[in-house]
């Protein structure tokens, strides 16, 4: 669990480092007139990607008979393709190269993620799901956080923060494959279909549902924080802000993901914490609705850190409790994760439309909120998990 710790903190460290400061900072040195259209573009075509590869991966690395081991080959694999587009990021001179970058990054990373996600329930017991989904929240918390840290504080320039960047995933990847075992598939399955009846999986399909709103109201509230800061916050350094806010957001998941993590496990239930979770991230949008400003978001960020880290903790759980079949595990985790990439594609067209339209970013965190709340409302009908 260490190992996998270390991969999935070197994963999202590669995702969220770009994500919350090197992308938007090309954006605007690419085009400063258009920063908020090009960001959005590059993010979204990068989540059209993933959204196709996690889930093929997920097919693949269930049938695969590699004397390697099934999942393992996926892992480093992933990760060496999402340090090559680092690399083409660092050196992109122009949108249309950036995007490229971005969507092998997108790509490798969402390989890699495949691979890593289906290690919970092929190795853990389903009574300590939940603590094991607060370390991974809290990897991915440390990843953001870390990430903001490392492009920010430790290295200097675009490029320098994207060589960091991948030299640190490929070693999380490293580690993993060659400290911990992977089952050697010796027979391959019947072939399995992408589709998931809804009909005769309700559950699933309510806990996809439910995911897919939690992460897109998420996506709404943290996707153009940048730029928030900038442009509304008037901070006098919008990337030293957001790293203030990233370590009181950090703080905050993690002992939300400890915390009720635990008491998830010991009690046997879950719903009731996914609910206390959609309810205070939905609390942290509002708070930035009414109080938009630096104030305002100091307050917002432990909010959302705690209701996310619990959300993380309690979800990895119950989403491993609904998966239709034991044989296609990473399959159907691939499809549960196009519910974390599908958001990454459609919210920036959304944001773009709600910012001009519905109230600039008061109502971008409006949106937040309700989509959030709605998230909950979708996961109450899930009925074979308490």
């Amino acid at each position: 669990m260490a190992w996998l710790f270390a991969a999935n903190l070197g994963l999202w460290l590669a995702v969220y480092a770009p994500i919350q400061v090197l992308l938007p900072q090309q954006a605007e040195l690419l085009d400063k007139a258009d920063k908020e259209f090009v960001f959005g573009v590059v993010t979204g075509a990068g989540a059209l990607v993933s959204l196709l590869v996690v889930p093929l991966i997920g097919v693949l690395s269930d049938r695969t008979t590699s004397r390697f081991g099934r999942r393992h080959p996926w892992t480093l694999g992933g990760a060496a393709i999402g340090a090559a587009g680092l690399g083409v990021l660092a050196g992109a001179p122009t949108v249309l190269v950036m995007t490229i970058g971005w969507c092998l990054v997108q790509a490798g990373i969402g390989g890699m993620l495949a691979a890593l996600t289906s290690a919970v329930p092929d190795r853990v017991p389903v009574a300590q799901r939940a603590q094991v989904g607060g370390l991974i929240g809290i990897s991915q918390m440390l990843g953001t956080v870390l990430g903001a840290v490392v492009v920010t504080l430790l290295v200097s320039g675009l490029s320098a923060g994207y060589l960091a960047c991948a030299v640190i995933v490929v070693t999380g990847a490293i580690f993993f494959v060659f400290k911990t075992p992977d089952t050697q598939l010796v027979v391959k399955p019947v072939r399995p279909t992408l589709w998931i009846s809804p009909r005769a999986h309700p559950d699933f399909a309510w806990a996809w549902s439910g995911h897919l709103m939690i992460n897109l109201g998420n996506a709404f509230g943290t996707l153009y924080l940048l730029f928030f800061l900038g442009d509304v916050v008037r901070h006098e350094s919008p990337e030293d802000g957001l790293l203030v806010l990233m370590a009181l957001y950090g703080a905050a998941l993690a002992a939300g993901a400890v915390l009720f993590g635990a008491r998830s496990d010991r009690s046997g239930r879950r719903k009731p914490y996914v609910h206390l979770a959609a309810a205070v991230m939905a609390l942290a949008a509002l708070v930035l609705v009414v109080w938009p400003t630096w104030t305002g978001a100091l307050v917002a960020a432990p909010l959302l850190g705690v209701g996310f880290g619990t959300y993380w903790a309690v979800a990895i759980a119950l989403l491993t409790q609904v998966l239709p079949a034991a044989s296609d595990r990473a399959k159907d985790l691939g499809v549960l994760n196009v519910a974390n990439s599908l958001p990454q594609v459609i919210a920036p067209l959304l944001a773009a439309v709600i910012l001009a339209n519905l109230g600039g970013y008061r109502g971008l965190f409006a949106v937040s909120a309700l989509a959030t709340v709605l998230a909950a409302v979708l996961m109450s009908r899930v009925r074979s998990v308490v």
